[in-house]
């Protein structure tokens, strides 16, 4: 059973985290708790994700409110198969995009990605699975993790915004790598989802606040 990472689950897991790290514990004081992020398990999230990669969060939005809108509110995996070339052109995808769409909801379709046994799976066979699609990489099976299966430990230590917060955060001369990430985020264990949540909160309001 999928364990959502709701209000309270986030705010014990940031308060233990400030516990033990005093970094977080003075920003904490000055910007608060970060609000959820939950994301509903399934093929959407999944497609979600890829439309997401390499845009703005604007055009990101754009592209899938288009989508939804030419499929019915309902994005499935029939759906998606269903559009041809024009269509994803009129709705903005690019063309590696729909061929990360097509591949997507061909594997979900045949059962090569069984979403259905994603939330009784350990973080690394999930992300494991999700990476071998194409079009996706360790961040995608991450953010999928945490958002849609409630990962609490699960840290996509390859976000460039999750890089930036922990460079300031920390007070380090140089923004971390993914590999200095994960290093750094030892730390954290067994929260480094609610760790990754508090960053990206705390990079939005130092980016407001600028």
């Amino acid at each position: 059973m999928i364990q959502p990472l709701d209000a309270p689950r986030l705010r014990e897991a940031v308060d233990r985290l400030a516990l033990h790290d005093p970094h977080i514990a003075s920003a904490l004081a000055g910007i608060g708790h970060p609000e959820p992020r939950i994301r509903e398990p399934g093929f959407a999230t999944l497609l979600e994700i890829v439309v997401a990669q390499q845009i703005s969060t604007y055009a990101a939005a754009a592209i899938w409110r288009r989508l939804r809108e030419g499929l019915g509110a309902t994005v499935t995996p029939a759906g998606v198969l269903a559009l041809g070339d024009e269509d994803f052109r009129t709705i903005g995808f690019s063309r590696r995009k729909v061929e990360y769409a097509r591949s997507l909801a061909e594997a979900v379709t045949s059962g090569r990605l069984p979403l259905g046994q994603l939330p009784a799976m350990e973080d690394a066979a999930v992300i494991k699975a999700i990476v071998a699609q194409r079009g996706f990489g360790p961040w995608s099976g991450e953010v999928y993790c945490l958002f849609a299966l409630g990962r609490i430990d699960c840290l996509p230590a390859d976000d460039l915004a999750l890089q930036v917060a922990a460079q300031r955060l920390k007070v380090l001369p140089d923004r971390p790598n993914g590999k200095a990430m994960r290093q750094l985020a030892e730390s954290w264990r067994p929260w480094r989802g609610a760790a990754a949540l508090f960053l990206w909160h705390y990079y939005r309001r130092a980016t407001l606040d600028h």
